[in-house]
């Protein structure tokens, strides 16, 4: 069961309308985005993505296990955006983080043993925005020393990288939440939605997902398909698979009833049919 909030005072139900601004733009997409910040060390870097997130609009802040917040430090480099801190939410774990979220966008400039299919940051606002209008969205932001781990990338659906000079890569944490709230903000100004999904689908959230992962791996365990003793990557892989996939609920339905019938087997609890 996933974690209650450690603190939720609500959240913001209006976004700025500054210069750019037009009554064209749907402004209540951003309402649907949650930046979510994972192990944040220096309570300065909360702050500071408070402020870049209000500037281009964006109000959902969720902070993941953080070192210490409240903070003084934080209030302090948020500036005027101090109410995006009031109403952010902290929970112990980023699946209780992007509960929920039909999208999860995982932002890291480090290369992967087993990588994601990647975005650039703009091609990553744009899906933003597309998919914004179906269902929640998370970009999910790491550590400032070690940015996301593997286990929290295998919650994600897409890897996003910020295109940087070859020779000097690094990005301050709330630098790289500004470029992608910016690169969201201007998706937003010309936003038209380039790829229309049937409209049955509805990708399952990741905590039904992550259920099926259990199962699956139970399964392939029980018919001696995968062998505990070297696993290798191959749940990794079927994670990625399933991931890039995103099964909406009667096809996660269907993979539900194959592991099913494939416990069912290797236990010899399966009744041949006819």
């Amino acid at each position: 069961m996933a974690a209650e909030p450690r603190h939720l005072a609500g959240q913001l139900g209006t976004a700025l309308t500054g210069p750019g601004y037009t009554a064209d733009m749907d402004e209540t997409l951003l309402d649907r985005i949650r930046v979510v910040l994972v192990g944040t060390t220096h309570p300065g870097n909360i702050g500071s993505t408070a402020r870049a997130m209000k500037v281009m609009g964006l109000s959902r802040l969720v902070l993941v296990d953080p070192l210490k917040f409240p903070s003084g430090e934080a209030t302090a480099l948020a500036s005027n955006a101090d109410d995006l801190l009031a109403t952010a939410t902290v929970v112990d774990r980023l699946s209780d983080a992007i509960a929920g979220c039909g999208l999860v966008l995982g932002c890291s400039g480090r290369p992967r043993a087993l990588p994601l299919p990647t975005l650039d940051a703009r091609a990553a606002a744009d899906r933003t925005l597309t998919e914004a209008g179906q269902h929640e969205v998370a970009l999910v932001f790491g550590r400032e020393k070690t940015g996301l781990h593997e286990e929290d990338l295998r919650l994600c659906n897409y890897l996003v990288r910020i295109p940087t000079s070859a020779t000097y890569d690094s990005l301050n944490l709330a630098q790289a939440v500004q470029v992608v709230c910016y690169e969201v903000r201007q998706a937003l100004l010309v936003h038209e939605p380039r790829e229309l999904a049937p409209p049955d689908w509805k990708p399952e959230p990741p905590e039904r997902l992550e259920v099926f992962f259990q199962r699956l791996e139970q399964a392939l365990l029980e018919i001696q398909f995968l062998n505990p003793a070297q696993p290798k990557r191959l749940m990794q892989r079927l994670r990625r698979l399933t991931l890039r996939a995103r099964p909406y609920e009667n096809e996660l339905n269907i993979l539900n009833g194959i592991v099913s019938a494939m416990l069912e087997t290797a236990r010899g609890e399966r009744k041949p049919r006819g």
